[in-house]
């Protein structure tokens, strides 16, 4: 079961998504899921003996293309969406002993060609408001698969956090004519103090506003909206400077 239920307190919707319970849950590694299925071996996710990357779809997705009707009938207070979206699994290398921080330069290249076919492909769904591109890391914060791999989710919503963003930039330039995310990034060039890594493209900071330990943002030097206005060069540099980071 997975539907989209409207929180009246927060002004937010919640997704729940029973069926995730189900999950495979740190199988060892000669039965891992997103391994490469070798000959006589055990059966993966990926039918094939090897892959460079691999996209492919969540078998236990938040959001479906197709999603099935709620379970429940909305009332006045409570709002309930079918949770309609997509969920992508994306597999960084075959090898199951690594991590992205590990991988070679050239792999974070072919990582953000891959990315950004995915965010621009999802991103003109007609249902798909906001495309997330994300790794969870841990098994405190709930990874279920230790093989390197990240994760895309396309909402048919703008996360509470986007979204509040999102209206701030859009004050602010009311406020001064100016863009936020410039703002910001110049603020922080000129200090200097918490710049970690810089190239031609982009800057990497500890923002002056950072909540969590080791947060870092990377901004693009030049003022665009997203992965797909990248040139050629700017794709390169978001590669050296993610592995930098990294």
């Amino acid at each position: 079961m997975s539907e989209m239920r409207w929180n009246p307190l927060l002004g937010e919707w919640v997704v729940t998504a029973t069926h995730r319970q189900e999950r495979t849950f740190l199988p060892p590694p000669d039965h891992c899921p997103l391994c490469p299925t070798k000959p006589g071996g055990f059966e993966s996710e990926v039918p094939f003996p090897d892959y460079d990357v691999a996209v492919f779809e969540n078998r236990f997705p938040t959001f479906f293309p197709a999603p099935p009707a709620p379970s429940v009938s909305a009332t006045d207070l409570y709002a309930v969406r079918p949770a309609q979206g997509v969920c992508e699994v994306v597999l960084y290398t075959p090898r199951h002993d690594t991590t992205l921080a590990q991988l070679p330069l050239s792999q974070y290249a072919k990582l953000v060609r891959v990315w950004t076919d995915r965010y621009t492909e999802l991103g003109n769904l007609p249902y798909v408001q906001y495309v997330l591109i994300f790794e969870n890391k841990g098994e405190e914060i709930g990874v279920t698969l230790h093989h390197p791999h990240g994760q895309i989710y396309a909402f048919p919503f703008i996360p509470p956090v986007l979204e509040r963003e999102i209206q701030q930039a859009t004050a602010h330039e009311a406020r001064t004519g100016r863009c936020l995310f410039c703002d910001i990034l110049a603020e922080e060039r000129t200090d200097g103090r918490r710049m970690v890594a810089e190239n031609d493209g982009f800057a990497a900071f500890v923002p002056f506003f950072a909540r969590w330990p080791y947060e870092v943002h990377i901004f693009s030097r030049r003022h665009i909206g997203a992965m797909p206005e990248f040139t050629a060069a700017e794709c390169a540099d978001f590669a050296r400077i993610l592995k930098t980071v990294l």
